[in-house]
């Protein structure tokens, strides 16, 4: 209540940051009669103004309005479009790093290029992020016209590019680009050995586009880089046919007893093998060779087997074809469940691809082992400023403050919609729904009103189609497999009479024209006259006007979504800019969301009371109720995404270290010191374990100390004759000692090669063994948190125990780092220039320059690179003396390790800023 008094008089939030905004418009108008009486080198002029006020001490919040003028002015010359106001109150949300809400049809990529320019005048880079290559590679070539009238550069990431290619991209004042190529390439140069080899510069400033599809639909899945493991494709041949001996069972409600084999959750989409299922899969394993008559699954050896047959169960029970995935050109590829395109190169894990690919009878790749991976809460949250825009982000703001600390400003659009939504109609069964959905298409196509029909997945989408063929309706089609026609059938989708079914992917970054694309009609056309493009025009403008009398634009829903928001944006499609519209939802009781949330006993009651197939239901109450359940879904996907990032937050933290310690190597001439350091902590260790701190002479492991010097560092020493000759080594003194000793060995072996040639392949051994190391922690710590759960039984937090686990094995993960490292350097024999020429050819051809994520051998940066430069072989690694690009330049004085920290502790820095853990 008082709440409500409190906005009443003040007005909300939302709206004190618009009249705020208006305020700052009302500023960048005054500036437009005198923009327009500029000329061209004038206008471009001003880019060159902004930078040197800029370097002068402006900030950007400074020169704004004068900005955002400039880029209005340009808008008009090269693209013959003015942005809005509200279009100039959006590039404000953006530029103070919020979230802008702006309906369907407000011109959200226009609105870009306000925020992006101004960001981009600092030199530093700002990046552009869509939902896909296509949009990417459209809005770059698109907004790039603008951005070179005003000076800018401007370049594209795209899948498939090589290293060059990239670098280039993201030298550009500008750069496009998905959030998976973003991220991949994050992970990437974070597996780079050479500075050259990075391709990124920094993340400054991000536009996300459909901000909410990629910062929370596809936010439970984490970005993984991952090479190879072990091959079990013939056991996933084997365990597949099995399943179709299980018989589905019930749980009784009274006694909780479970018949049958496995019983299924609906709404957790998990199966659950009951204690008959158990006994059968064993006798069954048992018969095909996979399991001794004598064990048992629970056995700890048969882990695995038990992980199989798990995910057969899923496989073949819980994932559709053409629903959850498609086969194409022999491979399984998944089905965004959210925008409904393919996602190449993206696979399932804890072995459920493979069990698809086994289910599917397609070729089964093998598993792979994670090398680097991230979620993308955690990389978008490394930006200095992140921003985004969208349709529908209101009903996710809370997610959104919370996770990323990005605030929802919701932008009111230039025109008021005319929109009619209709209630949502409920049918019995799937058939009479869609019977009532091609009955009104018949009906609103004899009226020439255009119809988009949305649908929730591929299948029902080719249904859909097959019905309309049947009934003569001509109609074109749009989901993942005909994704290439994208562009060309949302161009024509608006036209008078046009049926297009699209699943969720419908209209994405196109908007819906009515009376059908003019621009595209005339790149379509050539060049044309001046009076051809008239002509053109009012073509167009007849059949726009044509359309606009017979309602505008009808959308069709055939079902709902789990979230509202994909709904909305479905409805979206229609009344841009003020247009009419229709929208409407046909349901079923047999549709997922009904199914999972409105039990059998509501359609048992429905036929009974006599409603027929044909007939259905139109009531506030019923979509109120849908409303509900979209809710609760969307709190269980909220649930699922905040308990990723809780548990990868530990990761990140772990990561952060890692990767800024591998930059800070990569980007040294000499890691001289940290050799030295790792090699005294490794000879204290040593020491410490055979000859410990105040203890007497007889308690000292002499020839123990001698034999794990030997093993661990290749070096044999008669320690005890040093102790008889010298009274005065003890502990401490012993240390130093065999410092001395070993770092002269390891000096006279070394002096075969010249200096940079020494220092390049240390620092090359040690940049190996971290990323080794890396990724065997990685998969440790993914087994862990597979099984943490199991933790809470005694009753402990999980998250408390993964913590104080991942704790103890980023300790370890040091330790080997430590060890590994120093015992290859101790233990490689150089016998001169000539192996490091041999050792250079032989690493050029094994490791990939840059790899795509998506390619079969995707970020291996494979096993191969280690094995030689690790085992204590004849060979070693370089690159050839040269590492001109990429030269690092120290813009403080070079701090040693063993000098004070300039930090003002006291302590070494070695033992202060400079540690390594």
């Amino acid at each position: 209540m008082a709440l409500t008094i409190f906005q009443k008089i003040f007005g909300s939030r939302n709206e004190r940051m618009l009249k705020q905004y208006r305020k700052i418009a009302q500023k960048i108008n005054e500036y437009e009669a005198s923009f327009a009486e500029l000329t061209d080198e004038a206008l471009q002029q001003k880019t060159t103004e902004f930078k040197a006020a800029i370097v002068a001490g402006s900030s950007l919040d400074e020169i704004l309005p004068e900005a955002f003028a400039v880029v209005r002015e340009a808008g008009k010359r090269v693209f013959g479009m003015r942005h809005y106001d509200v279009q100039m109150m959006g590039g404000m949300a953006l530029h103070e790093g919020r979230i802008a809400e702006m309906r369907t049809g407000e011109g959200k990529t226009l609105v870009a290029t306000l925020p992006v320019y101004l960001n981009a005048l600092t030199g530093e880079g700002v990046h552009v992020i869509t939902v896909n290559d296509y949009l990417a590679k459209r809005d770059s070539e698109w907004m790039g016209r603008l951005f070179e009238f005003l000076g800018l550069s401007t370049g594209v990431i795209l899948s498939g590019q090589s290293q060059q290619e990239k670098q280039l991209a993201y030298s550009m004042d500008v750069t496009y680009g998905t959030n998976n190529e973003f991220g991949f390439d994050y992970l990437r140069d974070n597996m780079a050995i050479f500075s050259a080899e990075k391709v990124m510069r920094g993340q400054n400033f991000a536009v996300i586009d459909e901000v909410d599809s990629i910062l929370i639909d596809e936010a439970r899945t984490p970005l993984i880089i991952s090479g190879p493991a072990e091959d079990k494709a013939e056991l996933y041949r084997k365990i597949n046919p099995l399943i179709q001996h299980l018989e589905q069972g019930v749980e009784d409600e009274e006694t909780k007893d479970s018949s049958g084999d496995f019983t299924i959750d609906v709404k957790s989409k998990q199966i659950h093998l009951t204690d008959q299922g158990h006994a059968k899969v064993e006798e069954l394993l048992v018969e095909e060779d996979i399991l001794n008559a004598d064990e048992s699954l629970y056995d700890a050896v048969n882990i695995g087997l038990m992980i199989h047959v798990n995910a057969a169960l899923r496989a073949n029970l819980l994932f559709e074809k053409d629903r959850d995935y498609i086969v194409e050109d022999n491979e399984v590829v998944i089905i965004d469940e959210f925008t409904g395109r393919k996602m190449s190169g993206r696979r399932w894990s804890e072995g459920l691809h493979q069990a698809i690919e086994a289910k599917e009878d397609v070729a089964i790749q093998q598993e792979s082992q994670t090398f680097a991976s991230i979620t993308f809460q955690n990389y978008f949250r490394q930006y200095h400023k992140l921003a985004g825009m969208t349709g529908t982000a209101d009903t996710e703001a809370g997610e959104f403050l919370s996770t990323y600390n990005l605030e929802v400003v919701v932008i009111p659009p230039n025109k008021m919609p005319q929109r009619k939504d209709l209630a949502d109609l409920v049918y019995l069964d799937m058939e009479g729904k869609f019977a009532a959905i091609v009955n009104d298409i018949r009906t609103i196509t004899a009226t020439q009103q255009p119809i988009l029909v949305g649908t929730a997945s591929i299948e029902m989408s080719e249904l859909l189609s097959r019905l309309l063929t049947d009934s003569e309706i001509k109609h074109s089609v749009l989901n993942a497999k005909h994704h290439e026609n994208e562009a060309h059938i949302v161009a024509n989708a608006g036209q008078p009479g046009a049926v297009t079914i699209a699943t969720n992917m419908a209209g994405r970054g196109t908007d819906i024209v009515l009376g059908g694309s003019l621009e595209i009609e005339m790149e379509a056309l050539g060049e044309l006259t001046d009076e051809q493009k008239a002509d053109v025009t009012q073509a167009w403008q007849a059949r726009h006007d044509a359309v606009l009398s017979y309602g505008g634009l009808m959308v069709i829903g055939s079902e709902r979504h789990e979230s509202r928001r994909i709904d909305n944006q479905l409805r979206g499609r229609s009344g841009r800019q003020g247009d009419a519209g229709v929208t409407r939802f046909y349901l079923s009781l047999d549709d997922d969301l009904m199914r999972r949330f409105a039990s059998d006993k509501v359609k048992s009651m429905m036929k009974r009371l006599g409603m027929s197939s044909e007939e259905a239901i139109e009531h506030t109450m019923v979509s109120k109720s849908i409303q509900r359940a979209q809710k609760q879904v969307e709190r269980l996907h909220q649930d699922e995404r905040a308990n990723l990032l809780k548990f990868d937050d530990i990761s990140n933290e772990q990561r952060k270290v890692v990767y800024a310690q591998r930059n800070e190597l990569m980007e040294a001439d000499d890691v001289t010191d940290v050799l030295d350091d790792l090699r005294e902590q490794i000879v204290e260790k040593l020491v410490a374990n055979y000859v410990p701190k105040g203890s007497l002479d007889e308690q000292w492991d002499i020839p123990g100390l001698q034999r794990a010097i030997h093993e661990e560092l290749g070096a044999e020493f008669d320690i005890q004759s040093w102790l008889d000759a010298d009274k005065d080594l003890y502990e401490e003194t012993l240390v130093t000692k065999l410092l001395s000793e070993l770092e002269d060995i390891y000096k006279t072996k070394m002096a075969v090669v010249d200096p940079k040639t020494r220092h390049h392949f240390e620092k090359e051994v040690l940049l190996r063994t971290i990323d080794k190391q890396w990724r065997e922690h990685l998969s440790e710590m993914d087994y862990l948190r597979k099984g943490i759960h199991l933790r809470g039984y005694a009753q402990k937090d999980p998250f408390q125990e993964y913590r104080r686990e991942s704790r103890g094995m980023f300790t370890n993960f040091l330790q080997e780092v430590m060890f590994e490292t120093v015992k290859v350097l101790s233990l490689v024999q150089i016998e001169g220039a000539k192996d490091v020429e041999e050792f250079d050819e032989q690493n050029a051809a094994n490791r990939p320059q840059h790899l795509d994520a998506s390619h079969p051998a995707a970020a291996s940066i494979s096993d191969a690179m280690h094995e030689s430069s690790l085992e204590t072989s004849e060979k070693i690694m370089d690159n050839g003396g040269e590492e001109a690009e990429g030269t690092f330049k120290r813009e403080t004085p070079k701090v040693g390790r063993n000098d004070p920290c300039p930090c003002g502790s006291g302590k070494k820095y070695k033992q202060c800023c400079g540690k390594l853990s």
